[in-house]
């Protein structure tokens, strides 16, 4: 299953020089935790985020303790006196491929430890969005759906075997494989 499948096609976004009131605004009004940053080319240039905005408001090392200062310095995040998206985003943005396997969009989320990640097209431009939430509806797919995958687009488009040449059957998300094919 591919990306494009499963992804949100009708993306909230962002430009740079949004201010992050709006960007509050939006996420709460839309109920999301983050959104992608987009330039005017198209391209997603960051991604801003709840915790992006909670960084913000929690305030600077100055206003740490002692022992904070000392354990990580007194240095200010320049995020923490961000007043639009580009410059509290970030960047650069974990992207995929809409034509990328949904596997690899759950690995990838996993170790950049990301929970949304925006999905270009060809170009490189904004395609859609897809999230944590979108991959465990794709774990919910029937097993008539899961054999189908197999039939069609692993053994027959990537393995090129003939799928009448194997047994596939499919029961509660668990694959059995059947079958002899010939190896050159």
């Amino acid at each position: 299953m591919q990306v494009h499948e499963v992804m949100t096609r009708d993306v909230t976004a962002v430009s740079p020089d949004t201010s992050l009131k709006e960007v509050a605004a939006t996420l709460v009004a839309r109920r999301i935790s983050g959104l992608p940053v987009v330039g005017d080319d198209g391209r997603v240039q960051g991604v801003v985020s709840e915790a992006d905005i909670i960084g913000k408001e929690a305030g600077s090392p100055r206003e740490q303790s002692l022992l904070g200062r000392l354990l990580y310095g007194a240095e200010t995040d320049p995020r923490l006196e961000a007043r639009t998206a580009a410059e509290a985003m970030t960047a650069p943005a974990v992207t995929i491929a809409a034509t990328r396997e949904v596997a690899e969009a759950a690995r990838l989320m996993s170790e950049k430890s990301v929970k949304r990640l925006p999905v270009v097209d060809e170009d490189g431009k904004l395609a859609g969005i897809v999230t944590r939430a979108d991959l465990v509806r794709a774990f919910l797919r029937s097993d008539s759906e899961i054999e189908r995958e197999l039939r069609e687009d692993v053994v027959a488009q990537k393995l090129w075997i003939d799928p009448g040449d194997l047994s596939i059957t499919v029961e509660n998300g668990e694959v059995a494989l059947r079958g002899k094919v010939q190896t050159k």
